[in-house]
């Protein structure tokens, strides 16, 4: 653990220093592109953020490498080499995309290569447990073509979820951290060699999601970029893919009899990693809307719009902060639920508590939906959102009683403040240059936005 340990942090310290010195280049690069109509960001913002990210992982692999347990898994698996040639392509396509905005389909082509690279180096599902039938063998082009469709769907998962200040960094550090415990448990607690590699991986994606978080929580610094996005949705693709397709359930011995009762017993375990739906669930679920949003108005499936979950939760009125706390607790909330389950699946007490939870999340989710009416004497107590409205007659009779006495302070404390001589300027709302920045009224944008 204390190895795992070190990796992640020696990922997340590299991620976390070399991420202004790479926003200080995007801006110089010109990576910084207008704000769209579908931005929510109010400023031009630049990205390549995946640059530190990469680096990140990079560094993470190699001290990997140089460790006395760790490195095992690079002498006995090519998985880790196949990981960072695949991750190396596909950041290389997302520094493109960032800087020039190439098209869809050139991504999707170059997303389908990437996985390609790694199944060729050994990276891919050998065979899945089928419930009632036992493990099924998978052919080369089999295997390849599951493998393939898993690291797409994860990756392009990824990238639409990131609309937010934090939003993709932290759910994909919320799902690494589960993934980390299940495959950890795997490989200390039944002796799996086979389930090192996922381990050191779900180490390495959070490292590099925690060194880039606080330069990307609201108001972000910097953007992960497709370069990012892309990056971190391969890595966790490669895990799932690494632990579901290369341990086999009967190595487990968790369980006495056929081979056909093992696998059966096991599918709680295993289908959750089959297909990583449950631990990015949320992405996934607003994967498949926006694809069936998007063709049933006739649109192509990569347009992009306004329609994400999180620009709905944003239109309720959600905060932005609040909408990305949401999502994070969605995701831990369906991510850790699948890993206790997994645990004990026997446990009522496991589903008892999720749906609790899902009902505490359902209410904070229509949260703005409902605004309380709050006593007259703990107004100044809760926000004002909260507070009643003054009626019309109330609110004149405030105004009249208030007015003289602000009159009379304001004049009281011109006098004071002002010289007798010298008569002082008003200054306009919206003026530039108070004490060096637009304190007063709206911020002037960098750029135009476009409609």
């Amino acid at each position: 653990m204390r190895e795992y340990l070190l990796t992640l942090c020696i990922t997340a310290a590299v991620t976390y220093l070399l991420t202004g010195p790479v926003r200080k280049f995007a801006i110089v690069a010109g990576a910084m592109p207008e704000i769209r109509a579908r931005d929510v960001h109010r400023e031009p913002t630049p990205r390549l953020g995946g640059i530190a990210m990469f680096f990140g992982l990079c560094a993470g692999l190699l001290v990997a490498d140089h460790l006395t347990n760790l490195n095992e898994v690079f002498a006995k698996s090519n998985e880790p080499r196949a990981l960072l040639s695949g991750a190396a392509l596909i950041w290389l396509i997302g520094v493109l995309d960032d800087k020039f905005e190439i098209d869809a389909l050139i991504k999707l082509g170059g997303q389908m290569i990437a996985a390609g690279v790694m199944v060729m180096q050994g990276l891919t599902i050998l065979w899945l447990p089928i419930p009632g039938v036992g493990n099924v063998a998978l052919t080369q082009w089999q295997g390849t073509l599951l493998t393939v469709a898993l690291v797409v769907i994860t990756i392009n998962a990824v990238n639409f979820v990131d609309g937010l200040d934090g939003l993709a960094a932290g759910m994909v550090c919320i799902a690494a951290a589960a993934f980390f415990l299940y495959s950890y448990r795997i490989w200390y607690s039944y002796g799996i060699e086979a389930a090192a590699p996922a381990t050191l991986f779900a180490a390495i994606l959070m490292g590099m999601c925690l060194g880039f978080l606080p330069h990307n929580m609201h108001p972000a610094r910097i953007f992960m970029g497709d370069s990012g996005s892309m990056l971190i949705g391969l890595v966790l693709a490669a895990g799932a893919i690494s632990i579901t397709g290369q341990v086999d359930p009967d190595a487990l011995a968790l369980f006495t009899g056929s081979e056909k009762a093992a696998v059966h017993q096991t599918v709680p375990v295993y289908i959750p990693l089959l297909l990583p739906l449950t631990i990015i669930a949320v992405p996934a679920a607003d994967l498949v809307l926006a694809i069936v949003r998007r063709t049933w108005r006739g649109q192509s499936p990569f347009a992009a719009d306004r329609g994400h979950l999180h620009h709905r939760l944003l239109e309720i009125g959600h905060s932005h902060s609040r909408a990305v706390l949401i999502m994070y607790f969605w995701s831990a909330l369906i991510g850790f639920g699948a890993l206790a389950y997994s645990v004990n699946s026997a446990s009522m007490w496991i589903v008892l508590g999720v749906v609790f939870l899902s009902a505490i999340g359902l209410v904070l989710l229509l949260l703005p939906r409902f605004t309380p009416r709050t006593p007259r004497w703990a107004e100044r107590f809760v926000p004002p959102r909260y507070r009643r409205r003054l009626q019309a007659g109330e609110a004149l009779t405030e105004a009249a009683e208030t007015a003289p006495q602000e009159a009379v302070a304001q004049q009281s404390a011109t006098q004071e403040c002002a010289p007798a001589t010298e008569e002082r300027a008003p200054v306009t709302a919206g003026t530039t240059g108070v004490n060096g920045a637009t304190a007063i009224g709206p911020r002037s944008r960098i750029g135009k936005a476009t409609r």
